[in-house]
């Protein structure tokens, strides 16, 4: 037993100086360790600890102007504007409701709803709060002055739409609102964030992402509650203003569409058919964009979305109707191209077709318009010509075929949000909706446009474009270039681009155009489309909606003519919707906007010129 116990003393001293020399190992490696952490890699996490104690501001960044076509004065332009925030914490706990009371009473709201912005569990957050946005420079200056009375309130600029152009612009160019959170959904992975501004319609929406520009950033370093740290900002990246959006709209004959239309529900299409620029879109009633982008702006679209005339509906693009007249344009052309009566063969108009228990009456010329040709019938809108020989010479099948190569039933696809498509029926789709056969009776409605059949404006100023182009329709646009707002330097312009080639032949095309030529020179509008500014060449129309005094009232037309350049060739569309009292405008209409775009008039100087300044047309007998 001793001498166990005189071994383990002897083995004792190797024990501590393992100890000894274990503790140092550790020692020197964690002292090498933390060196190599401190001193060789102290930069790097140093880096790291400020990045995760920095917070980020955004610099909103300003939208991009909108132009018309000639690039000199803005359609719409940014003015100065500020957001207000609130950091909770930074107000004293016994100042909080006097604070929000001065601030409520400032911006002019109810104190509850600034108390819904920043409820109870934001109180402890360093973080800013937006509590308004679009605050005009006398609410800063009413805080500023006072600011030791508003602690934790402060702003920052956040530029304004101003849309110096209302109306009938305000359809094309929409406007802006704060991003819904089902908006924010959809758009999330694309950089859009909370409180983002963004199109809400027209313009504005179909080109955000060109107008918007890119928000710039500011860094501070926090504590961890989130308390500013550094007095400086040591690191700031600028935002980029958005692109500048020239549009092909020409402010002038927007303007004079839009007076030559005046308080009449409906619209009216200006178009070149070389490029399929739109030069006016015009509809009514319209609204004023600023009202919407202001404060209270949500009532002011709840106001707009409860009228009963429906002003938030360009109706250029959005509305459908049955096509009436204008649609024997088409008709021409099927007759000619598929020969399917000789041109100069007569075919006589007794003011009414039998068609088994139903009589179908003309209802240009009830005792008749006796003997017609194609050109005369198309001239006087006879609609017992078109009867037929639309059911016993073309048949439906043929009459759809060339209602769909024309463009009818299908959306243009112009550069705006929430274009109707139209439609075109045929005897299948009768058979699926009402379980029906199709009937001659059908086929009578759909030769002179009505029945089933819709179309908007725009589709029948793109119908006109493949007879002037003489076979091809190019896609209608708003957009002409976009520009860099630093230099103005084009940096997209917009190409012509072909919507649809038909298979028609040219000679076709110019024989429909000489029949149109026939409808102002001797047909049912010489009277009213009499400018001698221009040539022109077009189709009335008049669309029953099942009222006895009132019709939808159309015309679609081209000028000049005799154009050597096709690109001084317009078509103009207008349309009357029969919810006006009765006065057959359109053609009227129509006639103005030739005068004045030919003749470089404004509207006043073009109605005093046809003695229409101040007048509207009497009720009188229904026109084709």
């Amino acid at each position: 037993m001793g001498d166990h116990i005189s071994e383990g003393r002897r083995n004792e001293p190797v024990r501590v100086a393992l100890l000894i020399a274990l503790a140092t190992v550790v020692f020197v490696a964690y002292s090498a360790h933390l060196f190599y952490l401190q001193v060789i890699r102290g930069g790097e996490y140093q880096k790291k600890a400020v990045t995760i104690a920095r917070q980020i501001e955004r610099l909103p960044a300003q939208r991009g102007e909108i132009y018309d076509r000639n690039y000199n004065l803005p359609l719409v332009l940014n003015v100065d504007s500020f957001a207000l925030v609130v950091v909770p914490a930074e107000i004293p706990a016994d100042m909080r409701d006097t604070v929000f009371a001065k601030l409520a009473s400032v911006l002019e709201e109810p104190v509850d709803e600034l108390r819904r912005r920043i409820p109870p569990s934001y109180y402890r957050l360093f973080q800013q709060i937006e509590v308004a946005s679009s605050v005009g420079q006398d609410v800063i200056v009413q805080i500023a002055e006072r600011i030791d009375e508003f602690p934790g309130v402060s702003w920052y600029s956040r530029p304004k739409r101003n849309y110096l152009e209302t109306g009938s612009f305000s359809h094309i160019i929409g406007y802006v609102g704060d991003i819904s959170r089902d908006e924010l959904k959809l758009y999330y992975n694309r950089g859009y964030q909370t409180g983002d501004v963004i199109g809400k319609a027209g313009i504005e929406r179909q080109y955000d992402s060109l107008l918007r520009g890119t928000d710039g950033r500011q860094y501070k370093t926090v504590d961890v509650r989130g308390r500013r740290v550094d007095a400086e900002l040591r690191d700031v990246d600028p935002p980029l203003m958005g692109k500048n959006v020239v549009l092909t709209i020409d402010r002038a004959t927007q303007i004079l569409a839009e007076k030559s239309l005046g308080e009449r529900i409906g619209s009216i299409v200006v178009l070149k058919p070389a490029t399929g620029e739109i030069l006016a879109l015009v509809s009514y009633p319209s609204f004023n964009a600023n009202l919407i982008v202001e404060k209270g702006g949500n009532n002011e679209y709840a106001r707009l979305l409860n009228d009963p005339r429906t002003p938030l509906i360009q109706r250029a693009i959005q509305s459908n109707y049955p096509p009436a007249s204008t649609f024997k344009t088409i008709m021409t052309a099927a007759i000619i191209e598929e020969k399917a009566i000789p041109l100069d063969e007569k075919i006589v108009c007794h003011g009414e077709i039998s068609y088994g228990d139903r009589v179908f009456r003309c209802h240009i010329r009830k005792p008749g318009h006796g003997p017609l040709d194609l050109a005369s019938a198309l001239a006087e809108s006879c609609d017992v010509y078109f009867w037929e020989v639309g059911r016993d010479r073309l048949g439906i099948e043929r009459i759809v075929s060339y209602a769909m190569e024309f463009g009818f039933g299908q959306a243009t696809g112009i550069d705006l949000p929430g274009e109707a498509e139209g439609f075109v029926p045929t005897p299948q789709w009768k058979e699926r909706r009402f379980h029906e056969k199709w009937l001659g009776g059908d086929t009578l409605n759909l030769s002179i446009g009505q029945g089933f059949m819709q179309t908007t404006p725009l589709q029948l100023a793109d119908m006109m474009a493949m007879v002037v182009n003489e076979g091809v329709i190019y896609r209608p646009h708003l957009l002409k270039e976009v520009r860099d707002p630093r230099d103005g330097s084009i940096v997209t312009r917009v190409v012509p681009e072909v919507l649809t080639a038909s298979s028609i032949s040219k000679e076709t095309f110019k024989t429909t155009k000489e029949y149109l030529r026939g409808v102002i020179v001797e047909g049912t509008a010489r009277y009213p489309v009499n400018t001698k500014a221009v040539k022109v060449a077009g189709k009335t129309g008049t669309a029953e909606v099942g009222l006895a005094d009132r019709w939808h009232s159309w015309f679609v037309g081209y000028g000049p003519t005799d154009a050597e350049d096709p690109d001084d060739v317009i078509v103009v569309v207008a349309m009357i919707e029969a919810s006006n009292p009765w006065e057959w405008w359109a053609p009227y209409a129509t006639n103005l906007v030739f005068q004045g775009y030919f003749a470089g008039q404004t509207y006043e100087e073009a109605a005093a010129q046809l003695g229409l300044l101040g007048r509207s047309m009497p009720i009188g007998q229904r026109m084709e």
